[in-house]
C-alpha cells in the first residue's frame, strides 16, 4: 500500500489542472459555458502562477465521479505529475455529497490541493478545508432532513387511508394474473414474455411487455389492493 504522501508546500503548487464540464448537447455544441469556465481558471491560474493544463469533459452529467477526463486528472494529481485540482464551480467537479467527502479525503491523503473558485475554497489553508467540509457536512444533513420527511409524508398518507402509487390502467383480470403469476414463483422476465406472446397490450397500449412493466405493475395500487384484500 502506498503511503500517502505529505502536504506539498505553497511554493511547489505550481502545476495546476483546470477541470472544464458541460452536461446537455447544446453546450457542448455552442461552446457556452465551456468558454467562461476556462476564463475564469485561466485568470486564476495567470494571478497565481500557475503552470495549467486544461481538460474537459463534454456531455457528461455531475451524478458520478467516473468521467474520463476527471478520472486522469486525479490519477496524475495523485501519482505527483500535478498539483492543484481547479474547477470555475464545485457542481463542474460533483453534485454528490459523498463523492465530494471522498475528493476531500484523496486530495489529503495525497497531499494535492482542491482549488473551487465559486466559493473561495483552496483546501491548503485553513479556511479553505474547513468551508469545504462544512459544505459537505451541510448538504449532507440537508438531504437526511428531506428523506426523514418523505417518510413521514408517507407514513401519514397511509395512516389516513390514502392510496399510494399511480393507478393502474389494466384490466383488473390482467393485474390479478400477474399479481398471481408471480407470487406462484414466475419470473418478471417470464411473465412479460407470456403476455407478449399472447398480444395482452400494456398500460398504455403497447405491444410489447418488459420485466420494468411488468414490476411496474406489481408495484402499483390496484396490485397493492389486491394483496391487501
Amino acid at each position: 500500500m502506498t503511503k500517502p504522501r505529505s502536504p506539498r508546500t505553497r511554493a511547489a503548487t505550481n502545476r495546476a489542472i483546470g477541470y472544464l464540464r458541460v452536461s446537455t448537447g447544446e453546450q457542448v455544441e455552442s461552446g457556452a459555458g465551456l468558454a467562461a469556465q476556462r476564463t475564469i481558471i485561466t485568470d486564476r491560474a495567470d494571478r497565481e502562477g500557475w503552470q495549467l493544463d486544461v481538460v474537459a469533459d463534454e456531455g457528461l452529467s455531475g451524478k458520478s465521479m467516473n468521467r474520463p477526463a476527471l478520472v486522469e486528472a486525479l490519477e496524475r494529481l495523485d501519482r505527483g505529475d500535478a498539483d492543484v485540482l481547479v474547477a470555475a464551480k464545485l457542481d463542474r467537479v460533483s453534485r454528490s455529497v459523498a463523492d465530494f467527502a471522498r475528493l476531500l479525503d484523496r486530495a489529503q491523503a495525497s497531499g494535492w490541493r482542491l482549488v473551487l473558485l465559486d466559493l473561495g475554497v483552496d483546501t491548503s489553508t485553513p479556511a479553505g478545508e474547513f468551508v469545504a467540509n462544512t459544505i459537505a457536512n451541510s448538504a449532507q444533513y440537508e438531504r437526511r432532513l428531506i428523506g426523514q420527511r418523505t417518510r413521514e409524508g408517507l407514513a401519514a398518507k397511509r395512516a389516513a387511508g390514502v392510496r399510494l402509487g399511480r393507478p393502474s390502467s389494466l384490466p383488473a383480470e390482467i393485474t390479478a394474473r400477474i399479481v398471481g403469476e408471480h407470487d406462484g414463483g414466475a419470473s418478471l422476465a417470464g411473465i412479460a414474455r407470456s403476455l407478449t406472446v399472447e398480444g395482452v397490450p400494456t398500460a398504455r397500449g403497447g405491444a410489447r411487455w418488459y420485466p420494468s412493466t411488468v414490476r411496474a405493475v406489481l408495484h402499483g395500487q390496484d396490485a397493492t389492493a389486491m394483496r391487501a384484500g
